[in-house]
């Protein structure tokens, strides 16, 4: 069983992650400046924010006396790696329930799950759809026993507070906290904890994505009890969708690479600056701002 007091003690112990202005003529041009808060580097286990939003959860498991915790994703979900990794760390028992059918050999994400002792188990997807109603949570009860319930890519009142902790970690002024957005606990954290006259902007990595307002409106309620009025959600940069890519994305990560040295992840992070530098262009943010853009998962340095 999981151990409150050790699983505190590793959270308050994690360094704040570091900021990295960026150093662009386009920026330059526009009077923008542009400051990545490396969250990519603040777990090497639980980079981005996985680390915030299991910071919490794992504290309540472990005081509820929780030994499994179970929760969902899909076949490539940082999500479930993080939990795998977290449950092996901290002394949980792990289930990942991931959607569609098995495929051998299992990805790279699934076998370091299944490496770090999770059980892997597959909902088709018509039944994945309806996952977090009573009779399929009440299943997975009868089949796996008593568990602690993480939703899908980990977004809850205990996650929204983990990324509400973010804007007290950014010691410098600034008017802007960018993030991508997909499941919103982050955004709904982040935006929780600004100061009077900063905002939070985030970018759906989901086609359609203008549903997301609302789930960041009911996740700051059930936190908080009401809904904060500095931030929105950007819908022009999922590049197709979930996991897609275009041309233009493929381009701007391209060049940023080039230009910066750093392999942006086209899932989310790549998505957020494409839309960051599209707007600048724009003219969207005025000259002098100061934009915070949240690097929320793996990053690689990019080859010469």
């Amino acid at each position: 069983m999981g151990d409150p007091g050790r699983v505190r003690r590793e959270f308050d112990r994690t360094p704040s992650s570091p900021l990295v202005e960026l150093d662009d003529p386009r920026l330059a041009r526009a009077g923008v400046r542009v400051i990545l808060k490396r969250d990519d580097l603040i777990h090497p286990l639980l980079p981005g924010n996985k680390w915030r939003k299991l910071k919490y959860n794992l504290a309540r498991a472990a005081e509820l006396g929780h030994e499994t915790l179970l929760t969902f994703g899909g076949a490539y979900s940082n999500h479930v790696r993080a939990v795998a990794a977290a449950g092996a760390r901290f002394g949980f028992r792990t289930v990942g329930v991931i959607r569609g059918e098995e495929h051998l050999p299992l990805n790279e994400v699934l076998a370091f799950a299944a490496g770090a002792g999770m059980r892997l188990v597959y909902l088709d997807r018509a039944t994945y759809r309806v996952k977090d109603t009573a009779p399929v949570v009440e299943e997975l009860r009868r089949e796996f026993g008593r568990f602690y319930l993480l939703p899908e890519g980990g977004s809850n009142e205990q996650a929204v507070r983990g990324c509400a902790e973010l804007p007290g970690e950014i010691g410098v002024p600034f008017d802007v906290v960018c993030c991508p957005v997909g499941t919103g606990g982050t955004l709904a954290g982040i935006a929780a904890g600004l100061a009077t006259g900063q905002r939070a902007l985030g970018f759906s990595v989901l086609r359609g994505g203008r549903f997301l307002a609302d789930v960041v409106a009911g996740l700051q309620v059930a936190t908080y009890g009401e809904v904060s009025a500095n931030w929105t959600v950007e819908c022009d940069f999922h590049a197709g969708g979930y996991a897609r890519r275009g041309p233009e994305l493929d381009a701007f990560a391209d060049d940023f690479a080039h230009r910066h040295g750093m392999s942006l992840d086209r899932v989310y992070v790549a998505k957020m600056m494409w839309g960051v530098f599209t707007l600048v262009e724009r003219g969207v943010f005025p000259g002098d701002t100061t934009v915070v853009a949240v690097v929320t998962g793996p990053m690689k340095v990019a080859l010469s």
